[in-house]
This record gives structure tokens, sequence and C-alpha cells, in this order.
């Protein structure tokens, strides 16, 4: 996250899922002020209750208001729509001559192509899509960022500044959207399942499935907060662990003979195809 203060203007959350509530957590940080405030919509009146007392925050309830949606967007810069891949034409649709000209329509719902979403919008709306993983729950997301035809450069800025209360942001041409999601957005299953595999050695090693997962999470955890820390190369700080004829050195040339790199290339590729397959519908 940014740590600098953030100005941003009225934003509407059209759904609060997981995904959309990591990001309105990050709105609520300190030296983030969104001016306007934040609306959000829920279908269920005890969904919507859970932001009650929050300030800045207004709730609106489907299930009791049939306006909700419209109510929340009125007036509103930035509409985030939070809603699964196959409701969001039809809530597009809802509220298109709700919305306030000029505001920009943000997607971080897989499959649905800004032409799909710009097509039921209004001329003066503009629509930039997106593509956060879940690591965005703790601030460490990492958000792909793509314009559509109407979106301007400051448009962009300003949904990446958004998404940077959450982690970081990188832009890319709409094409490449899809594999950003399966690097960084799929990306976090990889390394759960790499930790379970790892998890379940230690425990055929002898040591309690606590021990295995204090042992595993914490290496995984210390490695990564390493690179980061040092800025090498993963390749570098790998060479410093291995030392010749050593014990890592034997271990590494298991993983080297698996050919992961052949591995990750399928199983990406594998991940790019079905979001090709569900782009098409």
């Amino acid at each position: 996250m940014n740590d600098s203060p953030v100005q941003l203007p009225s934003i509407a959350f059209l759904g609060t899922g997981s995904m959309a509530g990591a990001i309105l957590a990050g709105l609520l940080k300190p030296g983030v002020t969104v001016a306007g405030g934040i609306r959000v919509t829920n279908r269920q009146a005890a969904n919507a209750a859970r932001f009650d007392g929050i300030d800045g925050v207004t709730a609106f309830a489907t299930e009791t208001d049939a306006s909700a949606n419209r109510r929340a967007v009125a007036g509103a810069k930035l509409v985030i729509v939070g809603v699964k891949p196959y409701q969001v034409t039809e809530l597009l649709t809802e509220v298109a001559d709700a919305l306030e000209p000029g505001a920009i329509v943000v997607s971080v719902a897989a499959g649905v192509t800004t032409a799909t979403m710009e097509a039921v919008l209004p001329a003066s709306v503009a629509v930039v899509r997106t593509m956060p993983n879940t690591p965005a729950q703790v601030g460490l997301g990492v958000t792909g960022v793509s314009a559509g035809s109407r979106a301007s450069g400051d448009d962009v800025a300003l949904v990446s500044a958004v998404f940077q209360t959450v982690g970081a942001v990188v832009e890319v041409p709409e094409e490449q959207l899809d594999a950003l999601s399966t690097i960084s957005g799929s990306g976090p299953a990889y390394v759960f399942y790499l930790i379970e595999q790892l998890t379940e050695a230690a425990v055929g090693k002898g040591f309690t499935r606590d021990q295995a997962r204090l042992l595993v999470e914490q290496t995984f955890r210390g490695a990564s907060e390493l690179l980061a820390a040092t800025g090498e190369e993963p390749a570098e700080l790998r060479r410093r662990v291995t030392s010749p004829n050593g014990t890592t050195e034997k271990a590494v040339a298991v993983l080297e003979a698996s050919d992961l790199a052949d591995v990750f290339t399928r199983a990406t590729d594998a991940a790019l195809a079905r979001a090709r397959e569900l782009a098409q519908g």
C-alpha cells in the first residue's frame, strides 16, 4: 500500500463479497479520504447491517429497497461492481441511467469484457476492468488494471489509487488481463498447494502437523520477506542457500529433474485456456 495520504471521490460498491469487502477495508484505513462518502449495496438487509456505524459508509439492501443500486450510484464518481460475472450486464442495465455523466464503472469480475459493459452504459460513462487477487484481504494484493475504450489516463490513475490501498497495481492492455489472472490471480492457489505438499513431506519425516505447519509456513513467509527486503533476484538468493555438494543442491536437482518450469507453463496455459472459454460465454 502507498503510505502517502490518498484523496478519492465518492464511491459506490454494488455487491460487497470478499474481494469488494477487501477493497472497502483498504478505503477505510487511516490516510485514505473518500470525499462524499462510500455507499454499498447488498441483497440481504442482514448483510447491509454489518456496515451500520462505520463512519462515512451508507449501506442499502435490495431486499428492502428495490431501488438500492440506483440510489447508491447516484452522485458516485467511482462505481465498483462486485457481483458475480453472470450478473454484471443485468446490474449495469439496471443502473445505467442513474449513473452520473463522467462516472467510472470498475469491474472486478473475471471474463466480462469492457466492450460488453460499455454496450449497456451511456457514452459518458467510462469502464475500467480489474483483476485483483485474494492477498488484497491483508493489504498485500496485486491488481491488474485495464482501460476500456472510453477511459482516460486520469480515469485509470484514479482506479489505480483505489487498488493501491490494498497492494500493488499493474496496468496492462485488456487482452493481457486473462494471462495476468493465471499468474497473480490464480497464483495464491499455486503457493498454497506448494505449502500443502511440503507440509505433508514434513509430517512424513516425523514432525507433528503443528510443527510441520510452523516450519513450512514460516519458511515461505520468511523467504518472501527476504526477497522483498533485499531486492535480489530469486535465483541469486537460491544460489546463496545452495552450497556445492550440499543437501540443498541434492534437493534442487530433484526439482529440476521434474522440469517445474514446464509444469508451471502447462498449468498457466490451462488456466488461460479456461479464462478464454469463460469470456466467450
